[in-house]
């Protein structure tokens, strides 16, 4: 390796520099190639993962488990009822035995204060898998699925997250932007922009790696002139009617439809999705919308979704490759 990221947990994309994700992306790209070229070479045998999911998931589970065993590694799957951590265990206990059992951690939940608490006592590495707050390795999958398509200097890329930006998603892609350099536009109602102390960081890593960060209520002029445009849902599962009629009135704006793609000026630009995308009337929850709501899509229309600008499927993909390359970078027997 050229440098050391052996052993060190990945939280949030804070805790790393542009440098360290440089060389994650690469080794990404790399495993990716071997993996498609068959012949690629087990670095994790022998190794042991406790995956910990308080908040079910397809894409995340399955990236990790395939990551995982491509790679020789083992996996044991902790579903919502599957651990007695936070209920019948404290976060801090049951780290220090599964610290003892497994070689790494990966926690899938709510607040971020329990991935650092796990990681402050687990004593090996601890993977951020989605918090409320960051989704670190659905960054790794975006950069690597951008730069795929545009395989030009950081400085190049302009990009935008149109929606409910105080999101998970909000928050991590306006800080993987600046963090690499980039020219990232954050599009939402001035009351849903990041956190005011997250927004400061931002700007201090944006003065550093000399990117640009625009934060706008206009979607249009947050999609001038991007190659590639992000977005994400609008309400979490579970919240109350009213939360949903107030958001898809505040957020009808944003949604990516064919005029908001067609505003960025550019007849290449891209959509991208983390999934699942609320785009049709073909699941229970999007019949549900439309019978209470009286709408067939939210955050993004069957339009776009469809059509080949969309390359939401390529990213799905890479949070296997970029998994297995942070898997590798921290636990490999390199």
């Amino acid at each position: 390796m050229s440098f050391n990221l052996r052993n060190r947990s990945f939280l949030k994309l804070i805790d790393f520099s542009k440098r360290d994700l440089t060389y994650i992306l690469d080794l990404a790209r790399d495993l990716k190639r071997a993996k498609y070229a068959g012949t690629e070479v087990q670095l994790l045998k022998g190794k042991n993962i406790a995956l910990i999911f308080e908040k079910a998931s397809t894409r995340t589970r399955c990236a990790f488990e395939v990551a995982a065993y491509d790679q020789g590694a083992n996996v044991t799957y902790l579903d919502p009822v599957g651990s007695h951590m936070g209920k019948k265990e404290s976060v801090k206990d049951t780290a220090r035995v599964l610290g003892r059992m497994y070689d790494a951690i990966e926690y899938r939940g709510s607040g971020q204060k329990i991935v650092e608490e796990l990681a402050k006592y687990a004593g090996v590495p601890v993977f951020n898998g989605l918090t409320d707050e960051f989704h670190p390795t659905q960054m790794c999958a975006d950069i690597m699925t951008m730069r795929e398509y545009m395989p030009q200097p950081w400085h190049d890329f302009k990009y935008a997250f149109v929606g409910d930006a105080r999101s998970n998603m909000g928050n991590s892609l306006m800080i993987a932007g600046c963090l690499m350099g980039m020219d990232v536009r954050i599009g939402a109602p001035r009351h849903l922009w990041p956190d005011g102390k997250l927004l400061e960081y931002a700007r201090e890593l944006e003065n550093t790696n000399k990117g640009k960060l625009t934060l706008t209520e206009d979607p249009r002029e947050a999609v001038d002139g991007v190659q590639f445009i992000h977005t994400d849902v609008w309400v979490s599962m579970g919240e109350p009617d009213e939360v949903w009629k107030e958001r898809i009135e505040l957020l009808k704006p944003y949604q990516v439809d064919s005029e908001l793609m067609a505003a960025s000026g550019n007849s290449r630009v891209r959509f991208m999705h983390c999934l699942p995308a609320f785009h049709n009337l073909e699941t229970q929850v999007g019949r549900e919308i439309y019978e209470k709501f009286g709408v067939d899509s939210l955050e993004v229309t069957e339009e776009v979704f469809e059509s080949t600008a969309g390359i939401q499927f390529e990213q799905a993909e890479n949070r296997v490759h970029s998994i297995k390359a942070l898997l590798v970078a921290t636990l490999g027997s390199q």
